[in-house]
């Protein structure tokens, strides 16, 4: 029998480009890498347009608790990030810590996005923030227009979209106190002193947290149409073992010295403290590793009022993966 051939569509990463390249293919796959924005990759796959591809971590597990994902998910997480650093406050509005945001206006690009999900979650249990406590705005972070994904409604909950302004341009304004966002706004990266971060020791705030809870935030993983994988099942195995062996040789190319792998002069001492704060497999994939994060995530969107139940961690994954022999789990 021929190989299956594949689409997949996603973010091309240092952990994914052995995949790109064909340095590794996925047994009895051809898998045909389609990179793309991983915004355009969730938007399209939505609409069915690949056969796999990755996925905003929040939108499959509401899809999953609702009862009408059109995909089933394997435990790859491509794209991870603590989320306290993508709060951004105004240097005018008084904000000092986390308690400020109370009673204020805060900018969010989509409400139930997951840096949002994962910030309002640190905010809720770290700081006794709740999202009740502020005053929402929706909108683009770049420019106006931006239309919400999902009307999110939620009790006890004040969400306001704004169809004309940037988010960016109201936050160094004042027209919102502060933003949330996956991306460092324009203003800040061009120097504008009225943006700062909420956090002024973002990565020391970070570490302590990680430390807390042994939770590093997932924001991605990756799916597969569930008509594609129900014909053909075996494929969950396949690619989870493929996407392992990639990322496997990412971490091993960031240990060599010399040359240095990317472009940093310090890399070496920085991947070092790295695997002193999370072990040698820094960028976990799989069940079990993952198990604490994965439950905060389904904990967080049921207590934002976004999910009506807590979905069960291993309801989310293709059932296949977790029988299958060499899966690291």
């Amino acid at each position: 029998m021929g190989r299956l051939s594949l689409s997949y569509a996603g973010h091309l990463s240092d952990r994914v480009r052995d995949l790109y390249t064909g340095a590794v293919a996925p047994d009895g796959i051809d898998l045909h890498f389609l990179p793309m924005s991983p915004v355009q990759a969730f938007n399209r796959m939505l609409h069915g347009e690949f056969a796999c591809a990755e996925m905003s971590f929040s939108t499959y597990v509401l899809r999953v608790a609702q009862g009408n994902a059109p995909f089933v998910a394997i435990p790859v997480f491509p794209s991870r990030t603590f989320r306290h650093g993508a709060i951004y406050v105004n240097a005018d509005a008084g904000i000092t810590e986390p308690a400020g945001l109370k009673g204020r206006r805060v900018g969010v690009p989509e409400y139930s996005m997951t840096a949002a999900v994962w910030a309002r979650g640190a905010l809720m249990h770290e700081y006794g923030v709740q999202p009740g406590d502020i005053h929402w705005v929706t909108g683009g972070l770049n420019s106006g227009g931006r239309r919400p994904l999902t009307d999110a409604q939620i009790d006890g909950v004040t969400i306001e979209h704004e169809a004309e302004q940037a988010l960016n341009d109201m936050l160094a304004e004042g027209a919102i106190d502060a933003l949330i966002a996956p991306q460092v706004p324009p203003a800040l990266l061009a120097g504008d002193r009225r943006v700062r971060y909420l956090f002024a020791d973002v990565v020391g705030v970070e570490r302590a947290y990680f430390a807390k809870t042994r939770v590093f935030p997932i924001m991605h993983t990756v799916v597969i149409r569930r008509d594609v994988w129900e014909r053909d099942p075996w494929i969950a195995v396949s690619l989870q073992q493929a996407f392992e062996r990639s990322k496997a040789n990412c971490l091993a190319a960031l240990t060599i010295d010399e040359p240095l792998p990317i472009s940093l002069p310090w890399i070496g001492h920085y991947v070092r403290s790295i695997r002193d704060t999370f072990g040698d497999d820094f960028w976990p994939y799989g069940i079990e590793s993952n198990r604490p994060t994965i439950e905060a995530l389904c904990a967080f969107l049921q207590e934002q009022g976004l999910a009506q139940h807590r979905v069960e961690v291993d309801k989310l994954f293709a059932p296949n993966i977790a029988t299958s022999a060499g899966i690291h789990l």
